[in-house]
């Protein structure tokens, strides 16, 4: 069974990713409003009845802001960590809370969504696996380096949204203050393009068809030489760049179809 993923935002000012089936879908984070969060799924033929939780990475502002007003409106459970719950402040907004735990999937219809952990400076911070029957797509975003854990969960993906946040010499000749590159580079803070492009490189299964590089920096990374670092490299998977100001299109994620002779 196919699934369907849109980035609907991507970047310090929000982050919002769609990954579902024809009949029931996932957001991973909501970082923006609950109102663009409804435009922009519209405008996509998306609706809004098929979407049936959200699912929480980390506790940064850019990632739950619109949380509270999507959680109440439709009445969408919100599995969060027990540590990301306690530095988030939602526990205080009387929402429809489900624990989160590591390694423990959860059954949404047929989706089944997997966290992990991942290197990031907030609380308790995790990285998904979504998989419907053989089609699998993972959501690896806000991470300081590739762990083991990342590479062994990138390379069984069939699409994935990747982060390709700063290129280094941007960042280090910017205006950023010492202590805020420090954190963006210091291995709990953001993925740079070199560090993508190694894991694309090493670890990318032949059979991924599409890779959404996704919070790109505003100030540290250019989309343009994003696509002119990655695209030598890309094989079959379709590259998308991922945009802070709009939703991508929505792509149809099939796994590879095993054809087994009869003897």
């Amino acid at each position: 069974m196919p699934l369907f993923i849109t980035s609907l935002n991507s970047g310090s000012n929000g982050n919002c990713y769609y990954v579902g089936n024809e009949r029931e879908a996932v957001l991973i984070d909501a970082g923006i409003s609950c109102r663009e969060t409804e435009t922009r799924m519209r405008r996509l033929g998306l609706s809004m009845e098929t979407v049936k939780a959200i699912f929480v990475s980390h506790e940064h502002s850019d990632h739950i802001r619109g949380i509270s007003q999507l959680a109440k409106k439709y009445q969408f459970p919100v599995f969060i960590t027990p540590g990301t719950l306690r530095s988030s402040g939602l526990s205080e907004l009387r929402l429809p809370i489900q624990p989160l735990r590591g390694h423990e999937p959860v059954w949404i219809g047929e989706l089944c969504i997997t966290a992990f952990p991942k290197l990031h400076d907030a609380a308790d911070p995790h990285s998904f696996l979504i998989t419907c029957l053989d089609t699998r797509v993972g959501v690896f975003t806000d991470i300081g380096s590739p762990c083991t854990q990342l590479i062994d969960h990138f390379s069984q993906c069939h699409a994935a949204f990747l982060e390709a946040n700063y290129d280094e010499q941007m960042l280090e000749r910017g205006r950023y203050p010492y202590y805020l590159k420090h954190r963006i580079r210091g291995g709990k803070g953001h993925l740079s393009n070199q560090q993508a492009l190694h894991l694309l490189r090493t670890h990318k299964p032949a059979f991924m068809s599409h890779l959404l590089l996704a919070h790109v920096s505003k100030e540290n990374n250019c989309p343009n030489l994003i696509r002119e670092l990655f695209t030598p490299h890309m094989e079959s998977t379709e590259l998308i760049v991922a945009s802070r100001f709009e939703e991508t299109p929505v792509y149809q994620i099939d796994a590879p179809r095993v054809i087994r002779s009869v003897a």
